[in-house]
């Protein structure tokens, strides 16, 4: 068996991703790592080389600035490196989201055990988003609770955004991947950067979903109900940045009224408390 590793990355540094922590996270389970860096105007392809696995495979490309509708260019990156993967599998990671050690051994079991049942398209994880604290959680259906991080490499796929797959059928028409949960969990720090941080990178990635001059005072205005305290343990790899990039100051804006979106995931998680189940959006097929 072969595991393929990948991800895109353009001004990782600049934007204060834990990219760096991202990839070394990986590579413990992951035969290749395929990095596909954009042109970027910061040191992100100096400091991916400078990991110094033999593992890693970079490779550099030009993004379509112009492409502004929904993030399509993300898609294009992400099957830039994922058409260069060559293992079994291929495993999808933003330059956001980590992996916890104590999980690698589960999911390479799990990969192995299931490698010749052609039935499994994918894996799927849980996710633990952070938000506004490396101690808080954002937990309400706006936040995709779970999904697939890991595709079977011998399939026709293809992503129509930078979140999630689409398989093609015989007739060429794209259906969710089915896929079974991994026992793992992905970190995803994104919403934990400081302020300062989070303020440049919603302007500097603004373009790419038609919106422009994006201002974020900080991460207090948001529903209540949404967080919780995170009671475990963080991925080792990522000591240095949470006590360096992580914001450590988080007041709720007291004063926030609830957006008619908030509203309605605040009644889909009181329906979730009666009726035991999960409203958040999934893009796979549980089997």
């Amino acid at each position: 068996m072969k595991i393929s590793g990948f991800t895109f990355l353009r001004n990782a540094e600049i934007l204060c991703y834990p990219y760096l922590e991202s990839i070394k996270s990986i590579l413990p389970l992951v035969d290749e790592m395929v990095v596909n860096i954009g042109d970027s105007i910061d040191n992100t392809l100096q400091q991916v080389e400078s990991i110094g696995s033999d593992k890693i495979r970079i490779i550099q490309s030009r993004w379509n600035t112009e492409m502004a509708q929904n993030g399509f260019v993300y898609a294009q990156q992400k099957m830039i490196a994922q058409y260069n993967c060559t293992g079994d599998w291929a495993f999808y990671l933003e330059g956001d989201e980590v992996l916890h050690e104590e999980d690698i051994p589960r999911i390479k079991k799990i990969m192995t055990d299931r490698l010749d049942d052609r039935r499994v398209e994918a894996l799927a994880f849980n996710y633990k988003h952070f938000y506004g604290l490396p101690s808080q959680l954002a937990v309400s259906p706006a936040w995709y609770r779970r999904e697939v991080r890991v595709i079977r490499n011998t399939i026709r796929s293809y992503a129509p955004d930078g979140l999630y797959w689409l398989v093609m059928n015989k007739h060429r028409k794209g259906r969710y991947p089915t896929a079974i949960m991994a026992d793992a969990s992905i970190y995803h720090y994104g919403h934990v950067r400081n302020i300062e941080s989070m303020s440049k990178k919603l302007e500097m990635v603004s373009q790419f979903w038609g919106k422009k001059g994006i201002s974020f005072s900080g991460y207090g205005d948001i529903d209540p109900q949404a967080l919780a305290p995170f009671k475990g343990t963080h991925p080792q790899v990522m000591e240095s940045w949470l006590r360096t990039s992580a914001e450590s100051n988080f007041t709720l804006n007291t004063q926030h009224l609830l957006t008619p979106r908030e509203r309605k995931h605040r009644l889909a998680m009181r329906a979730e408390r009666l009726l035991g189940i999960d409203l958040s959006k999934k893009h796979f097929k549980l089997i």
